[in-house]
């Protein structure tokens, strides 16, 4: 059984709730808010934000709006930052604005529009390794913007080449051998 509910989320300094039919979270990288479902309550106190469940029945909305809420809480203070690699020669980013203009291996460049909350940028390429960090005030938008970028050129299961997580564990096959063992 999960406690992740009765875990307090502490506040830090500049970010301010409001409590309704759903919680408001400002700080000073934006705002955002979590819909609180019915049997879960909140509570501020003492700079700590306390959720309270009505019932056993309720145990996995606790949890589930508790985690919603301490990620709005440290989106708004302090962001999230996620990076991506891109590996193989000749392969490339290159960010104006909103767009970002990727160059894979296909027949064109693709241009990737970055929604509004995420902020991209490219390290200098070392060793066919382009880094690309992604950053950006709201996790589950992060996140499916970084799983976007990454499936326009997965990793290659034979040569590994393409766009990665940074410490994404990836499993090499081996190639054909050999001639093909006629006479």
């Amino acid at each position: 059984m999960s406690r992740v509910g009765k875990k307090p989320i502490p506040l830090p300094k500049g970010v301010k709730l409001t409590i309704g039919k759903e919680l408001l979270v400002e700080g000073p990288k934006g705002k955002q808010t979590v819909p609180i479902p019915e049997g879960v309550s909140l509570r501020q106190q003492d700079g700590h934000l306390e959720l309270q469940r009505d019932g056993d029945d309720k145990a996995a909305l606790h949890g589930l709006t508790r985690a919603l809420a301490a990620n709005a809480v440290q989106g708004v203070s302090g962001g999230f930052t996620r990076e991506l690699q891109i590996f193989g020669v000749g392969y490339k980013c290159e960010v104006k604005g909103r767009i970002a203009t990727f160059t894979l291996g296909y027949s064109h460049p693709i241009e990737f529009y970055l929604p509004d909350g995420i902020d991209m940028r490219v390290d200098k390429p070392a060793n066919n390794l382009t880094p690309l960090i992604l950053t950006g005030s709201d996790r589950q938008l992060l996140g499916q913007v970084c799983a976007n970028m990454r499936a326009l050129r997965p990793p290659d299961p034979y040569k590994n080449k393409g766009i990665r997580f940074a410490g994404e564990q990836l499993r090499k096959k081996a190639g054909k051998t050999g001639a093909s063992g006629g006479k």
